[in-house]
């Protein structure tokens, strides 16, 4: 009998190995079970099977963190109730923000509104001198005041070097519309007794990123100058029953937020939205929805637009920006990767730093001397 040959032995001891392996692989028995399938119905409506959503690999080592942390946070009640107007989740970021940044806060009233009046310690530059940004804070109408006001301007003041007036403005359920907005026209009114519209900005997240819009088309109806620039953040221009608007209703809540899409199709008694600052306005109103007039959206000043791809907001910030660009108006889309609703609040996180940078770049480069 002929023996084989040493190599073609090695060989044949290799392929035995490589099935024995194979045999046993799960990714092979995963085969002998046909996948989920995604349904899709007549009307487009696509039914999709559940699946793992891991955290995105193209984040920081610190943004992985923050996002596990935040989902985790999100199912639990007692880590977004609030306790003085700050939600449990966000002490250690208002705690990171005050002992990472040099600043002064003065509490004061503008025009008959309380605002906090924030300066860097290092002095405004001289180029910031005739220059003033107005925040808006976010907390969906109903409160959040002073947390997303202190986490939405310490470090735009300090980075910046530039002064920054958060506004108190009027919440629900005590208050409903167009109080905040009478309210940041007020306080808009008596900075212009100092400074040039042209070198007054307007930003604001979530709630405040609305009002930014809502307070922008405010101006115009009541004949007041137009700023120099607005910054619409962790929002877009547009609203729904269950949010914003679009498929970002349905494709980013849980991923972002830990929360299960709403039901399709909604109630057709349902409001447009669940607000109860908004109870009884008309979501057509531009003065609720300015992404609801061309007319409107046409007449805004330069407009920065930021957001994640993990944001509720999504479809309302791109739909917002893409109409704006149609209609001329110069305006800045930023989406962040893998990130969620409001995600500059951790202010050490190199994700933040890049969007407090984008968020000074605009300003400057927009506003007048």
């Amino acid at each position: 009998m002929t023996r084989p040959a040493k190599g073609a032995s090695r060989m044949l001891r290799a392929i035995v190995a490589l099935l024995a392996f194979l045999q046993g692989s799960p990714s092979i028995h995963a085969q002998d079970t046909p996948p989920p399938q995604v349904r899709v119905e007549d009307d487009g409506t696509v039914h999709v099977p559940a699946m793992t959503v891991p955290v995105s690999v193209m984040l920081s080592p610190e943004a992985k963190r923050y996002v596990a942390d935040h989902l985790k946070a999100m199912q639990n009640p007692q880590q977004v109730r609030q306790n003085n107007g700050v939600p449990v989740f966000m002490e250690p970021y208002l705690a990171e923000a005050k002992s990472t940044f040099a600043y002064a806060m003065t509490e004061r009233r503008l025009g008959g509104v309380r605002v906090f009046d924030y300066a860097p310690k290092a002095g405004i530059a001289p180029k910031n001198a005739r220059r003033v940004l107005i925040n808006l804070h976010g907390g969906g109408f109903m409160g959040c005041f002073p947390a997303c006001a202190e986490l939405e301007s310490i470090p735009v003041a300090a980075l910046g070097h530039v002064r920054v007036v958060s506004v108190d403005y009027r919440q629900g359920p005590a208050y409903r519309f167009p109080a905040a907005s009478e309210d940041v026209a007020q306080v808009y009114r008596e900075l212009l007794k100092t400074y040039p519209a042209a070198n007054i900005g307007i930003y604001g997240c979530s709630a405040g990123g609305m009002l930014t819009g809502m307070a922008t088309a405010w101006f115009q109806k009541h004949a007041l100058p137009r700023p120099g620039a607005v910054g619409i953040f962790c929002a877009g221009l547009t609203t729904s029953a269950n949010g914003f608007g679009g498929d970002a209703d349905y494709m980013t809540a849980a991923v972002g937020e830990a929360r299960p899409a709403p039901k399709w199709p909604p109630s057709a008694d349902a409001p447009w939205t669940s607000l109860p600052y908004f109870a009884g306005a008309d979501p057509r109103d531009p003065l609720v929805s300015p992404g609801s007039s061309d007319e409107v959206l046409r007449q805004f000043p330069p407009t920065l637009i930021i957001t994640a791809t993990r944001g509720f907001e999504l479809s309302s910030a791109v739909r917002t920006h893409s109409r704006m660009v149609a209609l001329g108006v110069d305006a800045d889309l930023h989406v962040w990767e893998g990130l969620f609703h409001g995600f500059f609040y951790k202010p050490n996180m190199p994700e933040s730093r890049e969007a407090y940078d984008v968020i000074l770049k605009f300003f400057d480069k927009h506003l007048g001397q």
